[in-house]
């Protein structure tokens, strides 16, 4: 009975593994899906990935005067998070106090040095003042002293008189000679009193002005409004750590929030289709059932290579026409500017187009199914146009059969391929690039941070096929 049960056990797990292999390799067969052309209005469209910001903002500054005082970069010390919402005159941010201080230490030093010499100077110019006092009242008593002696001399030979009158001449002279010494020793001593004077008030005024910056390394918001960290030159943001410069003192930011723009990047492929005032659809990734407009209003005219990204890469600006609170700064963006509009013309998904050497075709329903010869037109980021080889009623594979060796190549006639020569019309090589070059911008732009995604779609085992 064991040897029978588990003989059954046994044929029981071989059906089913039988089952199951049928089951799972008929799911992955490849399902033939049939799709009809379109005819109508072409849009062509730029999708791109933006970053929303505020179209104006209010700065707020650390402390003026950060030059004057020598200190030419300082750190965030502390900062509160980023998107508070704050009042006028409420904390925002400290800056590192340990520079300025030491820098007001010394000052400090310097001005008590300068006290010391003030007083110094003051003490030797009154001595030397006084001592020049003394010796003009010691000059005028001895000239008074040779004036008594002529008078005293009248009755005194001649030669004696004129003596005396000799002296007294000479102490008049010596009067003289020592008031306007006097004089010069006063102009010199008040000029040195100014020399040290100035020196003191100047290190008093820098000691001043370094105590009233340090007053202003205690930033606060001057209007109410929202904190925004500023960016910095590779987009990181400038929060705790941070250094400004005394250059450009600026701290965060105080967006008016009334006024958003998308700031997006456009690869070099269709930077030649954007163009100021084109009419844009703006998606909100944090909110996938909001729906915005816009208008492109600037168009960078160099380009410019982002970090981590080997593409070119051309900075445009959209205006978001339409205001709701929701909408707040850094939120990632989906931008679809509507460069043109072509009117009438027949077209077919992107999926569908397929390269055999230089002839670009696509599998269509024809009883059998054939590979049929088409000449393309221009494209956006899912389908294309087709000038030659299809009508309105004609059905294409959307993605390639498995094996596809024996299907038939039906070519479209020579004269046909003629007018669409790229030596008579150059619209194949230059109008729109071909799905691979869209691809493969798109794969450069990947890894640029809030760069430009077109759309990622299944490629298939499509060959390459020409530009429209």
């Amino acid at each position: 009975m064991t040897t029978k049960r588990y003989a059954y056990i046994f044929v029981g797990v071989i059906i089913l593994a039988i089952i199951l292999f049928f089951i799972f390799s008929k799911s992955e067969k490849t399902q033939e899906i049939f799709v009809q052309a379109k005819f109508g209005s072409f849009p062509i469209e730029v999708t791109t990935t933006g970053e929303l910001q505020a179209k104006s903002s209010e700065k707020i500054y650390g402390p003026e005067g950060l030059r004057q005082i020598r200190v030419y970069n300082t750190k965030i010390e502390d900062i509160i998070p980023d998107g508070t919402v704050v009042d006028s005159g409420q904390y925002v941010a400290t800056l590192d106090r340990t520079e300025i201080t030491n820098k007001i230490k010394d000052e400090e030093l310097n001005l008590e040095k300068y006290e010391s010499q003030r007083i110094k100077t003051k003490l030797d110019t009154s001595l030397e003042l006084r001592n020049a006092r003394d010796e003009l009242i010691n000059l005028k008593y001895n000239l008074e002293e040779n004036k008594i002696a002529l008078e005293q001399s009248k009755y005194e030979p001649p030669a004696i008189i004129r003596q005396v009158q000799i002296d007294l001449e000479k102490g008049e002279r010596a009067f003289s000679q020592a008031e306007k010494n006097y004089i010069l020793r006063y102009e010199k001593a008040v000029a040195n009193m100014n020399e040290v004077n100035a020196e003191f008030d100047k290190a008093q005024r820098q000691l001043d002005q370094m105590q009233e910056v340090l007053k202003k390394f205690t930033v606060i918001a001057p209007k109410a409004g929202m904190v925004i960290y500023r960016r910095n030159w590779d987009g990181s943001k400038m929060g705790i750590g941070a250094t400004i410069s005394a250059w450009d003192p600026i701290v965060a930011e105080l967006p008016d929030l009334s006024k958003m723009i998308s700031k997006t990047y456009v690869n070099e492929i269709d930077i030649s289709k954007v163009k100021a005032g084109q009419p844009v659809d703006i998606g909100i990734d944090a909110f996938p059932d909001k729906k915005f407009t816009g208008v492109v209003t600037e168009v960078a005219n160099i380009g410019e290579q982002l970090q981590g990204s080997n593409a070119k890469v051309f900075e445009v600006k959209i205006l978001v026409n339409e205001f709701d609170s929701i909408l707040r700064p850094s939120m990632t963006t989906k931008n679809t500017i509507l460069t043109a509009t072509i009117d009438s013309v027949l077209y077919i998904p992107l999926e569908s187009i397929f390269n055999n050497d230089s002839i670009t075709f696509v599998f269509k329903k024809d009883g059998s199914l054939v590979k049929q010869q088409v000449i393309l037109g221009q494209s956006n980021y899912d389908e294309i146009i087709v000038k030659e080889g299809l009508s309105l009623e004609d059905e294409i594979l959307l993605l390639a059969p498995e094996f596809d060796e024996g299907i038939d190549i039906v070519m479209l006639a020579p004269e046909i391929v003629e007018k669409y020569n790229p030596k008579k019309d150059t619209i194949q090589d230059k109008a729109v690039p071909g799905k691979d070059s869209i691809k493969e911008g798109r794969m450069k732009m990947k890894d640029g941070g809030k760069m430009p995604n077109q759309g990622n779609r299944p490629s298939g085992n499509r060959q390459k096929r020409p530009g429209n």
